[in-house]
């Protein structure tokens, strides 16, 4: 009998990520790994970094030092680091942390079983040079489709791979070089899938483009199987992921792909709500809008990539637009569905930001009614153009600035709440227990980043049903709401 070898995957930073992660587990459960929940129970723990801002990173490297901790009183014998971070920074990361056992770069995910093993045998595996992965695919995008390069969460096939009568219960099959090696790590009614990776814009303060690489499409055929595999493992929403997704199609021939896509993903039995993540305002086309407001199941949601909203900021980044065409995109998206749900991050303290540039912000902010806003004070990051400029803001004062930013955040989408009181929701059910209640998400409130739904009973409620509620209340960005009824597809 083989000797037992379990693997526990901690998994901090966005949707992306966790994407990454259940291909990992994929492709670990597929070569005999046992899937573990708690790093404690664990041979090895593999902590899936990230790397966007140092906030983000600190996290990761506390989750690496408390993983390293379980070795001195726990069954845990190695702590791996996969990921951005992990990818970013490869041998300086590993030489600055000696309590990971092994830092692995994105070209390591193919061969992660051997990976782990060699690490727990005792082995070393020698970290990766960080290297710009923009330079490992072609420059047109026509020609990258057919490159050989690494893509987490693109799931292609792991070498070498069991026939798909041969996978453990829960392992997404394989059928082809592209064909998805998923498994699940948890047991929520939602789930991400790639629909692409990486990105060709170069906005001055982002450094993600160096270690993600750049933009490539996964093929609609993938992204359709994938999507029914998840259904079949009882997946109810759907939400597409990738650094930007209005870009999805062009290295295909298509720029309009998306649009004929979603209706496909909306048809795939068993799926109640498709959500798309991640949209730049500057690819917004009308027939996007249209599909997005109108296509059954297809959540009127806009995940709007803002940043800021005064001109001389957003040339300063490398964006385009201004508070009144902004704003001017919103009402077009609300012309066509009242109740959408609109988002997004801002970065407030940007090199030569003034005074009246962070006015403009606030114009736009009462104006745009969002029902979530995140906000980020901004800081150097290493290899970006920014990192240059002149015209730095002190910390205090970017300090005070981001202090000032989110408090009018919090009073803004706290009022946008209230502005739902009396709206019916569809609202899918993520979680019924003693404490919480039920809780579940509406249309406008994407997992983790938006606000939820809380209903008034419990009652006849179970995770992954999807109900018609009525808004009774708000809690902050929070809506209290009573079930009125089960949707006809529910039933």
């Amino acid at each position: 009998m083989p000797e037992r070898r379990t693997v526990a995957l901690v998994t901090l930073g966005c949707a992306r990520n966790e994407v990454d992660s259940e291909e990992l587990a994929g492709r670990l459960a597929a070569d005999g790994w046992e899937l573990v929940q708690d790093a404690s129970d664990a041979d090895v723990a593999v902590v899936n970094t990230c790397g966007f801002v140092e906030a983000a990173k600190k996290d990761s490297v506390d989750a690496l030092l408390e993983a390293n901790d379980l070795k001195d009183h726990g069954r845990t014998q190695a702590v791996v680091a996969v990921g951005c971070m992990a990818e970013r920074y490869g041998k300086d990361l590993a030489e600055a942390l000696p309590e990971a056992d092994g830092v692995l770069g994105f070209d390591d995910y193919a061969d992660i079983s051997d990976r782990l093993q060699t690490i727990l045998s005792g082995g070393v595996h020698a970290s990766h040079t960080p290297r710009d992965r923009r330079k490992l695919l072609p420059i047109s995008p026509a020609e990258r489709q057919d490159a050989a390069v690494a893509l987490p969460g693109h799931a292609q096939e792991a070498e070498p791979a069991p026939a798909p009568e041969d996978l453990p219960e829960g392992v997404a099959p394989v059928s082809g070089p592209r064909a998805p090696l998923r498994r699940r790590l948890g047991t929520s009614p939602v789930a991400s899938v790639k629909l692409a990776s990486g990105c060709d814009r170069r906005c001055s303060f982002c450094a993600i483009p160096s270690f993600r690489g750049s933009f490539i499409s996964r093929r609609p055929s993938d992204v359709l199987q994938e999507t029914r595999w998840l259904a079949e493992q009882g997946v109810k929403e759907v939400m597409l992921v990738s650094e930007n997704n209005t870009s999805y199609g062009k290295d295909l021939g298509d720029i309009r792909l998306l649009e004929t896509l979603l209706p496909e993903l909306a048809d795939v039995e068993g799926i109640e709500r498709i959500r798309v993540s991640y949209l730049q305002p500057a690819e917004m086309r009308p027939g996007l809008i249209d599909v997005l407001t109108s296509t059954p199941k297809v959540a009127p949601y806009f995940d709007l990539s803002f940043q800021h909203s005064a001109p001389g900021v957003l040339r300063a980044m490398r964006r385009f637009g201004d508070t009144d065409r902004f704003l001017e995109l919103l009402d077009t998206i609300r012309s066509k569905a009242p109740q959408a749900g609109a988002r997004s991050n801002f970065i407030v303290g940007f090199p030569g930001e003034t005074e009246a540039d962070l006015a403009e912000l606030e114009r736009f902010l009462t104006g745009a009614r969002l029902d979530a806003i995140g906000v980020f004070g901004y800081s150097d990051e290493e290899g970006t153009e920014a990192v240059g400029y002149e015209n730095k803001l002190d910390a205090d004062v970017i300090a005070e600035r981001l202090a000032h930013i989110s408090q009018l955040a919090e009073e803004l989408t706290s009022q946008r709440a209230e502005e739902r009181l009396g709206e019916s929701l569809q609202v899918l059910v993520e979680s019924v227990d003693d404490e919480d209640g039920a809780v579940g998400r509406a249309a406008h409130q994407a997992p983790e980043t938006d606000g939820q739904v809380l209903f008034t009973t419990r009652e006849g409620l179970v995770p992954g049903l999807m109900v018609e509620a009525k808004v009774v209340g708000t809690e902050g960005v929070d809506l209290v709401a009573e079930c009125s009824g089960l949707m006809e597809a529910a039933r």
